[in-house]
């Protein structure tokens, strides 16, 4: 009766696992250093994410600052920022899948 467990394979698993593990941490590094960038009101406000999800800038041109509605300004701002955002997940997951082939790794991404 075999080993249930892969015998002889588990050094291989284990290099396997370890190539895979550093690729996603240069992944990690490579979307902590990405800007994703999504804009609202025809580019009067521009929301720039990194590839990890984090917002690292908000650009609001002039021209749409007025004090009488600082409801269209807040509503420019909210989809800039949640389409940055989006669009970083959806960037980290693709690139995450290259290297997992879809595997679904807990807490990794």
């Amino acid at each position: 009766m075999g080993n249930p467990f892969g015998g002889g394979n588990m050094g291989g698993m284990m290099k396997q696992a370890k190539k895979m593990y550093e690729a996603i941490q240069r992944v990690q590094d490579e979307l902590a250093e990405a800007r994703i960038e999504a804009s609202s009101g025809g580019g009067m406000v521009k929301a720039i994410a990194s590839g990890n999800g984090s917002l690292v800038e908000l650009k609001i041109d002039p021209q749409v600052v007025d004090p009488e509605d600082v409801e269209m300004l807040q509503d420019l701002v909210t989809t800039a920022v949640r389409e940055a955002l989006t669009k970083a997940k959806e960037t980290e997951t693709a690139r995450m899948q290259e290297i997992t082939g879809g595997l679904n790794i807990p807490g990794m991404f």
